[in-house]
């Protein structure tokens, strides 16, 4: 028998580790959170491995429950009976409340089927994403993760976080050593052997960068870096003219999900320009985020490392959640602005930049399908900003007559576009959507929904995301109604709350004035 452990693993590939390694012993089963109501330190799908000696892997709360589904479980590899379990709020153990005042409901799994996981861990293991679906009977089934997802016992799982540091010295060993210790994948870069031996010694997979990449040469030996995927952050982590252009080059004709570097603001401009002097899309340039970190100015390379790898993690949250590589964005930027007093509305100056640039900024770090800029004839102030910041410009030759023939003519756009599953309507003259809203909109979507607008104070309005199936009816509308006309008709429609500040448009100057007092509150 295994010896009595507890181990606070998060991740369900390390927590299937244990749970094999005590199977090949004797029985273990599984825990898995079903659902929470009003709180929860773990989310639904959350997994914890139990030996039939007590032994624990990974964790289902903060300590409140943790020690009676250990009991459970060892109960239920004796009976050999799926258990399904209450705590909290409805629950018949009266002696254990929780304190957020809510339920955690848990299913435990004496004898899960070995298959059925290994094809689930495999597909993490291979930085792909999976889904386990818990059946009525209590069986574990592995499922694809793409697409909608029925049922309240279906749980997607993404791959763990996995950075790739390019760097030299302190401050990139500190961000490696703090990255692996907090349980994520590491691959280390850099051209100093030393470094290279330093990172090995913590445990991460270490390569020293050859040539230097004014040349030609390659910036790092073939094959000696695991791939970028989807779920990988890139960050640059040292100063060196002759490799960075090649490094976040590459970084950026890749798939993952953040591209980054340290140093000043200065610094981040001289780098652009070398990315641009050698052919890099403008929309690329424009995903490389600097100065990094979410506290600025740090100085010690510990602080450096958090303030990084924090920001990391908020990026990462975000994707892992809801990702936009099948989804145009089209921005609705070609009105006339008659209601406005003293020029172009979008080209007006909010906080030092043009409202267009601001509402243009959502999503600007996330790989999506298109970026589809719609403007009118002559708008060329217009047209030159959204391209500087990355937008594919379509001149719409009718938008005097109204913003419908922008819509449709940008879902034609989209439609064209094979990889575009849906697509994000937004509006220029709306510069405080966020892209946390959107992103709760995307939510919905995949979890779904035929369509999502947004609700604000009055009615549905955009933000809106369609699938595709809806664009040959957004391509044929007119008139003023736009996408709520289709919107209505769809089946399986929802909205999305918007908050005051995000709901607010600017077709006056008194509407320039009213958002200049948001951001200063």
């Amino acid at each position: 028998m295994t010896a009595r452990t507890r181990q606070h693993l998060e991740w369900a590939e390390d927590v299937l580790d244990a749970w094999f390694a005590w199977r090949r012993q004797g029985p273990a089963a599984l825990a898995i959170v079903a659902g929470t109501a009003g709180g929860g330190v773990r989310a639904p799908g959350a997994m914890m491995a139990i030996s039939a000696d007590g032994g624990v892997a990974g964790y289902l709360s903060g300590g409140c429950i943790d020690a009676d589904v250990a009991l459970q479980a060892q109960q239920a590899i004796v009976d050999g009976r799926v258990r399904r379990v209450r705590y909290g709020q409805g629950s018949p153990y009266l002696d254990l409340p929780l304190p957020c005042g809510g339920a955690i409901d848990v299913a435990i799994i004496p004898a899960p089927e070995e298959t059925e996981l290994a094809l689930f861990q495999q597909a993490l293991l291979t930085r792909r994403p999976a889904a386990l679906r818990i059946d009525d009977d209590g069986r574990l089934r592995h499922t694809a993760a793409d697409g909608p997802l029925a049922g309240v016992a279906t749980f997607r799982h993404a791959p763990k976080l996995r950075l790739r540091i390019a760097g030299r010295g302190a401050d990139s060993l500190a961000l490696a050593a703090l990255a692996k210790a907090s349980g994520y994948r590491v691959a280390y870069q850099s051209p100093d052997e030393l470094d290279v031996a330093m990172a090995a010694g913590l445990g991460v997979e270490a390569t020293l960068l050859a040539g230097n990449g004014s040349t030609g040469d390659p910036v790092c030996r073939p094959g000696a870096a695991s791939p970028d995927d989807p779920w990988t952050a890139f960050v640059l982590a040292f100063h060196d003219a002759d490799r960075e252009a090649d490094l976040l080059s590459s970084a950026l004709d890749g798939p993952a999900f953040y591209v980054g570097a340290v140093g000043s603001q200065r610094a981040q401009d001289a780098r652009k320009r070398r990315l641009a002097a050698i052919g890099v899309d403008q929309r690329k340039i424009a995903r490389v985020r600097g100065p990094i970190g979410l506290v600025a100015s740090m100085r010690e390379a510990s602080m450096v490392a958090a303030s990084v790898l924090a920001e990391i993690i908020e990026a990462y949250a975000d994707v892992r959640t809801a990702r936009f590589e099948d989804t145009a964005i089209i921005l609705l930027a070609a009105g006339c602005a008659s209601r406005f007093e003293g020029g172009d509305k979008l080209m007006a100056s909010l906080r030092g930049q043009p409202v267009l640039a601001h509402s243009a900024a959502r999503l600007s770090h996330d790989l999506v399908a298109d970026r589809i800029a719609v403007v009118g004839p002559g708008q060329s102030a217009r047209s030159d900003l959204l391209e500087a910041l990355g937008w594919n410009i379509l001149v719409n030759p009718d938008a005097a007559n109204g913003q419908a023939t922008s819509l449709a003519a940008g879902v034609r756009r989209a439609e064209a576009e094979n990889g575009a599953r849906a697509a994000l309507v937004l509006l220029a003259d709306m510069p405080f959507v966020s892209d946390a809203h959107v992103r709760r909109m995307k939510a919905r979507l995949d979890g779904g929904a035929g369509a999502v607008m947004s609700r604000g104070p009055d009615a549905p309005s955009p933000p809106a995301l369609f699938r595709r199936d809806c664009f040959h009816a957004l391509a044929a509308i007119d008139g003023d109604a736009g996408a709520r006309s289709v919107f209505r008709s769809l089946p399986g429609a929802v909205t999305v709350d918007l908050d005051e500040v995000g709901a607010l448009d600017i077709d006056t100057s008194s509407d320039l004035i009213r958002a200049e007092r948001y951001l200063d509150a």
